[in-house]
C-alpha cells in the first residue's frame, strides 16, 4: 500500500512538473551548474561533447534519458529481450531552495524483459524525487560519469563496462555490456535535430554493438545468457514541435558490426514532420548521418493494445540512404503503460531487421510513442 501511495504521490508531482517546466526554467541554484541565458539552440551551442563528464547527468536542461536495449540468444534464435531507462525530468519547482531534498528534478527508470519463448512481456517501474545536486543519497545522478541510482535500481559506467541492476518484485536483472566499438555522435558531431525549429534539437550518442551478459529471474522463471545491446544518452529542452505527436525509432545492431539509426516524428495523421537517423558501417568507418526527411517509414501490420486501445504498427517497410531494410516484432504485446500519469505510454519491443530479399541481417529495439495520445516530456 504504501508503495501504491508513493506512485500517486509521484504521478501528482509528474503532472504538476509538467504544467510548470512550461513556465518556468530551473535556475542555477546553490552547488548547481551555472546556465547560459535563455537561447533557442543553447542545448548544442558551445562546447564539443566530452567524456567521461557527459556520460553523466545534465542538470541544466530540461529533460535526459539513459537507455539500454539488448537480446539474448543468438543470431538465429534469440530468447530475451532487456529494456532498461533511467529519465530526469526538471520540474521547474524550488529553483531558489538550497536543500538536497528540493524536488528541482523527478528520476524515474522503466525496465521490461520480454520471454520470446513464454510469450511474455514483464515490465515494471520506480521513482523519485532529485535536487540535481552532486549527492550520495540512494536516488541521485552523478555529474561526472553514468553513475544512477533508484534504490535497487542502477545504472554505471566502469570503464569499457556498463553494469545494471533492477530488482522489483516480480522482476530482478543484473547485466554487463561491454564496449566493442568506438562511442558514436549521432546528428552533427553530437547534435541531433528533431523538427525544422532549432530549438528542436539534443545532444545525443550511442554506443551500439555492446557484448551483453545478463541473469535474473520472472516471477520464478529464472533466465541467463549472452548477446548484444545498444545504448544511448540524450538530453534536451524540446525534443517535439508543436505539430509532432509522438515517434517511431529504431536502433538495430546488424551481425555484420554494422549500426543503424532512424526515427521519424510524427504528425497526429501520421506523417511525417522529421526524419533522421545514422548509420556506421563498422567500428572504424566513419558514421553517415542521414539528411532530414532521408529515411522514410511505411507502417504495415498493427496491434491494439487491450490496455489502452492504441494501435500500433509492428511492421515497417524503412527506406534509408544505407539501404531498404523491413523491421517486424518478434512480440505483438510489448507495451508499456504501467502508470500513464509518469508522462508516457508508448511501445518498445525486442524486433528483427531483414533486408531486401527477407532475410534477418539484425536484432535491436523499436520504440514507439504518441499512439495512446501525445506524447507530453517533462
Amino acid at each position: 500500500m504504501r508503495r501504491r501511495l508513493w506512485l500517486l504521490a509521484a504521478t501528482a508531482l509528474a503532472a504538476e512538473a509538467g504544467a510548470q517546466a512550461v513556465r518556468t526554467r530551473p535556475g542555477p541554484g546553490p552547488g548547481r551548474e551555472p546556465e547560459p541565458e535563455p537561447d533557442r539552440d543553447r542545448v548544442c551551442r558551445g562546447r564539443a561533447l566530452t567524456f567521461p563528464r557527459d556520460h553523466g547527468a545534465h542538470p541544466g536542461t530540461r529533460i535526459e534519458w539513459w537507455y539500454l536495449t539488448g537480446w539474448l540468444g543468438t543470431p538465429a534464435a534469440p530468447t530475451h529481450g532487456l529494456q532498461l531507462t533511467f529519465f530526469r525530468s526538471a520540474t521547474g519547482l524550488a529553483a531558489d531552495s538550497a536543500s538536497r531534498f528540493a524536488a528541482r528534478h523527478l528520476l524515474f527508470a522503466h525496465a521490461a524483459l520480454t520471454d520470446l519463448a513464454a510469450g511474455r512481456h514483464r515490465h515494471v517501474q520506480r521513482a523519485a524525487r532529485w535536487s540535481g545536486l552532486p549527492d550520495a543519497r540512494p536516488d541521485a545522478a552523478a555529474l561526472d560519469d553514468a553513475a544512477l541510482h533508484l534504490g535497487p535500481w542502477s545504472l554505471r559506467r566502469d570503464g569499457t563496462h556498463w553494469r545494471a541492476e533492477v530488482a522489483e518484485r516480480g522482476l530482478a536483472v543484473t547485466l554487463t555490456a561491454q564496449a566493442t566499438q568506438p562511442l558514436l555522435l549521432q546528428g552533427d558531431a553530437g547534435c541531433s535535430r528533431k523538427g525544422p525549429d532549432v530549438s528542436q534539437a539534443s545532444r545525443y550518442y550511442s554506443m551500439p554493438q555492446l557484448a551483453l551478459a545478463a541473469h535474473g529471474r520472472v516471477d520464478d522463471r529464472g533466465f541467463a545468457g549472452g548477446g548484444h545491446a545498444w545504448l544511448d544518452h540524450e538530453w534536451s529542452d524540446e525534443l517535439l514541435h508543436p505539430d509532432a505527436v509522438g515517434w517511431d525509432w529504431i536502433g538495430m545492431n546488424l551481425f555484420t558490426g554494422a549500426a543503424l539509426t532512424a526515427f521519424q516524428l510524427r504528425r497526429a495523421d501520421g506523417s511525417a514532420l522529421w526524419a533522421g537517423g545514422s548509420w556506421r558501417a563498422g567500428p572504424g568507418d566513419a558514421v553517415q548521418d542521414f539528411a532530414p526527411h532521408a529515411p522514410a517509414f511505411t507502417p504495415g501490420r498493427r496491434w491494439r493494445s487491450a490496455a489502452t486501445q492504441a494501435a500500433y504498427p509492428l511492421e515497417w517497410q524503412l527506406a534509408t540512404p544505407a539501404g531498404r531494410y523491413a523491421v517486424r516484432a518478434l512480440l505483438d504485446a510489448q507495451e508499456l503503460a504501467g502508470n500513464a500519469g509518469f508522462g508516457a505510454i508508448y511501445w518498445e519491443g525486442l524486433s528483427e531487421l531483414l533486408d531486401a530479399q527477407g532475410r534477418r541481417v539484425g536484432l535491436g529495439y523499436l520504440e514507439m510513442t504518441g499512439y495512446a495520445g501525445r506524447l507530453r516530456l517533462g
